[in-house]
C-alpha cells in the first residue's frame, strides 16, 4: 500500500504527515459527497484512560494557527501549534472491516494506548 505524503516544511521530515491511498479516496469521497472541503483536520484532545484522544473532522476554511500538509492539489491536512508535536511523523489509514471503515492512525509519538484503543500517552 503506497501512502501520499503531504509536508509542511520540506527541509523537516519530522513534521512529514501521511494518508495512505485509502484514507486519501476515503477522504477524497466523503469531501466530494458533502459538496465542499478542503481536507482533514488532524487534532489532540486530553481523554481517556491512557491521556490523548485524536480529534478528525472536514476542513472548509483554515484556522490562523493551523499548519497545512497539502497532500494533493485539491487536498490536505490541517493541524493546530498545540497538536502538532504530537503527530508529527504520523500515518494515517482508512480501514473497512465488513460494514464498518475507521481511520487508523501509526503515530510514532505513541508510547502506548488503552486496551480499548480509544485512548494514547506519548512520550515525554
Amino acid at each position: 500500500m503506497n501512502e501520499i505524503v503531504g509536508h509542511y516544511k520540506p527541509e523537516s521530515s519530522k513534521q512529514k504527515l501521511s494518508l495512505t491511498e485509502n484514507a486519501l479516496a476515503h477522504v477524497q469521497k466523503y469531501i466530494a459527497k458533502r459538496g465542499q472541503g478542503l481536507g482533514l483536520r488532524i487534532g489532540i484532545k486530553k481523554s481517556g484512560c491512557s491521556g490523548y484522544a485524536y480529534v478528525l473532522d472536514y476542513v472548509d476554511a483554515a484556522n490562523d494557527d493551523d499548519h497545512v500538509f497539502p497532500v494533493t492539489d485539491a487536498i490536505a491536512i490541517y493541524v493546530d501549534n498545540k497538536s502538532l508535536p504530537l503527530v508529527q511523523g504520523m500515518q494515517i489509514d482508512y480501514i473497512r472491516e465488513g460494514l464498518n471503515g475507521r481511520f487508523a492512525f501509526n503515530n510514532p509519538n505513541e508510547a502506548s494506548a488503552c486496551g480499548c484503543g480509544e485512548s494514547f500517552t506519548v512520550e515525554s
